[in-house]
């Protein structure tokens, strides 16, 4: 009796696997079908019986267990009200973060840095040049603070084009400083004050 109880469970858990397989096969093919370029960063089972959670970077959607149906948005469980989806969006934007290489972004670090903190900033935005503005205050306690280009009009804007001056600079610490100084980086370059560097894009 117990040897059958032993080979039955086996059997079960066998045939859980290759569903699972069989799951993560349909869902990658499906997704490989609607966005060819996409690299997904995992497929797991949700709570829901039949679907799947797909993470992508910071994004989480849901798929069927045959590829067949997508769902976007939160995922709800009733009885706490909580989002579950979050903790996987919240996941996904840890990893991004993680992620990025700091000799890709323009850093302002303290000599001790006791708290790091990632902005996706816009030059011609007058928050983001108040944080500039307090940058001192903020490596005096410790605080690191990494920009990330994110010029809110999009590629070829004015925005654009000063953070790809910026980015393309030398001394990406000082020219940010300038630019965000509402400074002209044209300017800057003719006298000398910005050097860009050879092979840039800018």
């Amino acid at each position: 009796m117990k040897r059958t109880l032993v080979a039955m469970l086996a059997l079960l858990l066998s045939s859980a696997a290759v569903a699972d397989v069989d799951a993560e096969n349909n869902i990658r093919q499906a997704m490989s079908q609607l966005a060819p370029d996409l690299k997904l960063d995992s497929v797991k089972e949700s709570p829901v019986a039949g679907l799947y959670e797909v993470v992508f970077g910071a994004e989480v959607i849901y798929l069927s267990s045959d590829g067949k149906y997508l769902i976007q948005g939160s995922l709800i469980e009733t009885a706490t009200r909580k989002d579950l989806t979050e903790d996987a969006r919240s996941a996904g934007r840890n990893k991004v973060l993680n992620d990025l290489k700091e000799e890709d972004l323009v850093v302002f670090a303290p000599e001790e840095t006791k708290y790091t903190v990632t902005v996706f900033t816009d030059i011609d935005c007058g928050y983001c040049r108040k944080l500039h503005d307090e940058m001192d205050a903020y490596n005096a306690l410790g605080i690191k603070i990494r920009y990330v280009a994110y010029p809110r009009a999009g590629v070829g804007s004015t925005a654009f084009n000063k953070a790809e001056t910026v980015w393309c600079a030398e001394n990406r610490q000082s020219a940010m400083t300038i630019a965000k100084a509402g400074k002209s980086l044209e300017e800057k370059i003719k006298t000398g004050d910005i050097t860009l560097k050879e092979n840039c894009a800018s």
